[in-house]
């Protein structure tokens, strides 16, 4: 084989490796600016926001539906167009006594996964008032309140969006609702949750309420169809492949877009410029049902990633108990065994892994449990690669 030949036939394969053109459309944390079949719900929900477009504080609104229903996508994307196409300019404002006018609106969007204490809340808020930095250090929970307060003087009406509202207890909202009504001003507060309202909302006769129905399997396929046609090459998937994906997943988009991921990575692994069958049924494989939500689990401090990682790569034997996977992650790992421990305990409690009691054991004591993980095991690896 003569140099050219060596050439084109390196380039060829890598012709034929091609797969992914963008990994962000593929990701089930990611929400594009437009979601795909969500129409009636953004209408319902704009109605009941009417208000705001006319000057006037809306009613709070909880935002409810299953898990993979498409909820965070469209209040995301509806308050970062609000931001863009409503909000007052910021930076004249911070020097006038009256910080504002009945005109001026504000509009904030908060995941209560990652602004889980008042600073933080209010840190994140202030920061989508202004143009201004806002510094992380040498301002207090008070500073920061007293900042958003003074925005709000002379009418400002401010919308704030409190994403995952009833994840780590339903108590958050009711403290944050509380925040934002201390204030004394024109505000008020889209919540998004799973959670039946009657359970979580703190008053729910005074909140309006929009309901989420899951997917139907046309409106999940033209959703996956949507994310392959940006994020994969020409011809990597079929109709037919994003047909039964959707007929499995059952109406949840994130874990539609789990086992996609998972089969991209599979097929990266086998080299390969297409996804094969047999890609996508490890894939799908690869998402334990019920799950837990992969955004959810990205939150975790770099350590516990860490933890859940070498957790997930563990073969079933070395998962029999929560002490022999604990010591074999111990062994390739800098942190301690007790702190492991800890961590696994801590998975348990959150729903990231599950206990399952191990049957006919012998002997006093609590019965040993394998530890099973609730995570799409590709489809997180492949977003934190790199993370060890």
């Amino acid at each position: 084989m003569n140099l050219e030949e060596r050439i084109l036939q390196r380039k060829r394969r890598g012709d034929r490796r091609q797969l992914v053109l963008e990994e962000a459309s593929l990701s089930p944390v990611w929400h594009p600016p437009e979601p795909t079949g969500r129409g009636p719900t953004i209408e319902r929900l704009l109605d009941r926001l009417e208000p705001v477009f006319e000057h006037r504080t809306p009613e709070n609104v909880y935002v409810h539906g299953p898990a993979g229903s498409g909820k965070s996508a469209v209040v995301s994307a509806l308050f970062s167009q609000f931001t863009r196409l409503l909000s007052s300019p910021e930076d004249s404002i911070v020097t006038t006594t009256r910080g504002g006018s009945a005109d001026t609106r504000s509009f904030a969007y908060v995941d209560l996964r990652e602004a889980t204490s008042e600073f933080e809340f209010y840190h994140t808020i202030l920061d989508a008032m202004t143009s201004e930095s806002i510094p992380q250090r040498g301002l207090s929970t008070t500073d920061l309140r007293t900042r958003v307060s003074r925005h709000l003087r002379g009418g400002r009406i401010l919308v704030v969006a409190m994403d995952h509202a009833d994840e780590n207890g339903t108590d958050r909202l009711a403290s944050f609702a509380g925040e934002l009504e201390s204030l004394g001003h024109r505000t008020s507060w889209v919540a998004v949750g799973r959670t039946d309202p009657e359970e979580l909302l703190p008053d729910p006769r005074a909140t309006r309420t929009v309901t989420v129905e899951p997917y139907h399997r046309a409106e999940l396929t033209d959703l996956l169809t949507a994310r392959v046609s940006t994020g994969l090459t020409r011809n990597a998937t079929t109709h037919q492949q994003l047909r039964r994906l959707a007929a499995w997943a059952d109406g949840d988009a994130h874990d539609a877009l789990a086992a996609l991921l998972g089969a991209v990575d599979i097929a990266l692994d086998d080299d390969s410029g297409v996804i094969e069958d047999d890609h996508l049924d490890a894939g799908m494989e690869s998402v334990p049902r019920p799950c837990i939500a992969l955004g959810r689990v990205l939150t975790l401090s770099e350590n516990r990633l860490t933890v859940l990682r070498r957790l997930v790569a563990l073969d079933a034997a070395d998962r029999s108990s929560v002490g022999r996977a604990a010591s074999t992650i111990a062994s390739a790992a800098s942190l301690s065994e007790s702190t492991i421990t800890r961590y696994l305990y801590e998975f348990a409690e959150s729903g990231i892994v599950e206990r399952v009691p191990v049957k006919e054991t012998k002997g006093a004591g609590r019965p040993p449990s394998r530890v099973e993980t609730r995570v799409p095991t590709r489809a997180f690896l492949r977003l934190t690669r790199g993370a060890d």
